[in-house]
């Protein structure tokens, strides 16, 4: 586990802080006038996904977290009882169907929407125990419904809501028909383009 110095705390490396392992969006090193230079920093705890904001100093380091990655699948959400949000989202190890491990569906109920039963994510491993979940920044889903397209409706912007096969609903053209398979940007959940028509 290397140790990176405040100006080598850049985006894209996931380092320890406090104890926690949090992935660096961005970096910014800045001299205020007579002042020793400081790394201005965003940083997104790997668990939760909350974004804090450190300075890093002159004479201050970070360790790379020991982070590691595995091949997974999805295999469903466990919804809480009526009245209850939450849930458990379980996944298993790709090549290993026995090592079964569930996250909190708060905690990745945003990635979960895009996925159908056994799609591959990618696990991210923190000290052997599995941690959070990576899926793909594009996902092809079938269209399940789809209201008809309005002849004339172009007030609402030539849009229309849809429901795909995951259960997440989008908004997309108004070609778009139920059957037809489309590519989400699951960062945005944005329609992107029709990949197959019915």
């Amino acid at each position: 586990m290397s140790v990176l110095a405040y100006n080598e705390i850049i985006p894209k490396t996931v380092i320890e802080y406090n104890g926690e392992p949090y992935e660096v969006l961005a970096s910014h090193v800045f001299r205020m006038q007579m002042r020793k230079p400081v790394n201005q920093t965003k940083l997104r705890h790997v668990i939760s996904g909350r974004v804090v904001e450190i300075s890093f100093h002159q004479n201050e380091n970070a360790k790379e977290a020991d982070l590691s990655t595995m091949d997974g699948v999805y295999l469903y959400t466990k919804p809480l009882p009526a009245g209850r949000q939450g849930g458990q989202s379980w996944f298993t190890e790709k090549d290993n169907p026995k090592n079964r491990f569930f996250f909190d569906a708060d905690a990745i109920g945003q990635k979960v929407r895009w996925l159908t039963q056994n799609a591959p994510v990618e696990v991210l491993v923190y000290k052997d125990k599995p941690v959070s979940v990576r899926i793909p920044i594009k996902v092809d889903l079938k269209v399940t419904e789809a209201p008809p397209a309005v002849r004339g409706d172009t007030a609402t912007g030539g849009t229309k809501q849809v429901t795909l096969e995951s259960g997440a609903t989008t908004l997309t053209p108004l070609f778009i028909n139920a059957g037809d398979v489309i590519r989400i940007n699951t960062d945005t959940g944005d329609y992107v383009e029709r990949v197959e028509k019915a």
